[in-house]
């Protein structure tokens, strides 16, 4: 180990070295986020619903978790997203245009008991789901 008067520069150089053991760091620089996330690191994005599908909950849980597929309009991949709330996936039609955002689990992976759903649906054609779950807001019609 360098550890003179003279042993900045090397210090530095190792420094940068070992940085890439960092899992965080390397993920970072080599940007593999915005490669592999559908929504190329963008907090939220809009999709179009192709239909709507029941994930049946992990154990120990028993229910169907109500999810929509749905086709991304920025890059055309597909992904799933949970709608929340009682009765929430009555709001969302097929080719409604909805907006999707993080489910809020584990460094962006699936959350709770809904395998392989990372993505939670927040409006409806331009209105708030949770609104009109609520009621406060009537479905607008196209």
């Amino acid at each position: 180990m360098a550890n003179g008067e003279n042993a900045g520069s090397t210090l530095v150089n190792k420094r940068s070295q070992y940085r890439w053991s960092d899992r965080d760091y390397k993920r970072r620089l080599l940007h593999l986020k915005e490669r592999s996330d559908p929504l190329e690191g963008a907090p939220q994005a809009k999709g179009i619903v192709i239909e709507k599908i029941g994930i049946e909950a992990k154990q120990p849980n028993s229910a169907i978790r109500k999810c929509v597929k749905l086709q991304l309009i920025k890059n055309g991949r597909q992904i799933t997203a949970f709608a929340p709330g009682d009765g929430a996936i009555n709001y969302i039609d097929e080719h409604d245009e909805v907006l999707v955002e993080g489910i809020g689990g584990r460094m962006g992976r699936s959350k709770g008991d809904i395998p392989g759903v990372r993505y939670k649906v927040i409006k409806v054609n331009g209105i708030s789901l949770r609104e009109l779950v609520k009621g406060r807001k009537e479905k607008a019609v196209r």
